[in-house]
C-alpha cells in the first residue's frame, strides 16, 4: 500500500469491480480507451490486474482518496506486453471523471514513479496514451516524461481503422541519485 497527502493506493479486491466499473466504465472516461466495456471485459481487466500483482508484486493499484474513501480509480505500474514496450515497466491511470482536475492522477502518478524508483530495478519507465488524449500525454510530460516517438506501436486489440489504434508513449528515466561523499 501507498499513502500520499491525500490518496491511498492498494491492490484491488473483487468488491472492488462493481465500482470501479460504476465510476470509470462511462463514455467520458473510456473515450480514448476503445468505449465502453461488457461486464465480461471488466472482470477479465480485474483478473489481468489481480494476476500482475501475484506475479510481480505490483500493478494498477484502485486509488482512494483518503478523507472519505471514494474509490477514485486506478493508478500504477505493470511489465509492458505490447509490441515496443514488452518487458518495459510502464504507468498508467484512469480516474473517474468527477476527480479529474484536481491533482489526483499526477499525486498518484509521483508515487507510483517513486514507489518504481525505490523498489524495481528498472532505468526507465513507459507511458502510452493515444495522441488526441491530451490530458493524459499533458500529465506524462508534468511528470517530467519526454515523447518517445520510436516506441510508438500499432494496438493489435483494436481495428486498424479504430483511432484508438495508434499509441504514442512516453519515457522518463530513472533519477541519478547524488553521488556519495568519498570516505575518509
Amino acid at each position: 500500500m501507498i499513502e500520499t497527502e491525500r490518496l491511498i493506493l492498494r491492490p484491488w479486491t473483487q468488491a472492488d469491480v462493481a465500482e470501479f466499473a460504476r465510476v470509470t466504465n462511462t463514455p467520458a472516461v473510456r473515450k480514448h480507451l476503445g468505449g465502453v466495456q461488457t461486464q465480461a471485459e471488466i472482470q477479465a481487466g480485474f483478473d489481468r490486474v489481480g494476476a500482475c500483482q501475484a506475479k510481480n508484486g505490483f500493478s494498477f493499484w484502485i486509488v482512494e482518496r483518503r478523507s472519505d474513501g471514494a474509490l477514485l480509480g486506478f493508478c500504477g505500474l505493470k511489465v509492458g506486453t505490447e509490441a515496443s514496450i514488452a518487458g518495459e515497466i510502464e504507468i498508467g491511470w484512469r480516474l473517474r471523471e468527477d476527480a479529474w482536475g484536481q491533482g489526483y492522477a499526477r499525486e498518484a502518478a509521483q508515487a507510483s514513479l517513486a514507489w518504481a524508483w525505490e523498489n524495481l530495478s528498472c532505468n526507465r519507465v513507459v507511458a502510452v496514451t493515444i495522441k488526441e488524449n491530451t490530458p493524459s500525454w499533458g500529465l506524462m510530460e508534468r511528470l517530467g516524461m519526454r515523447r518517445t516517438p520510436e516506441l510508438d506501436f500499432e494496438h493489435p486489440e483494436f481495428p486498424a481503422d479504430n483511432p484508438v489504434r495508434y499509441h504514442i508513449a512516453y519515457v522518463i528515466a530513472r533519477p541519478n541519485k547524488a553521488a556519495s561523499p568519498p570516505a575518509d
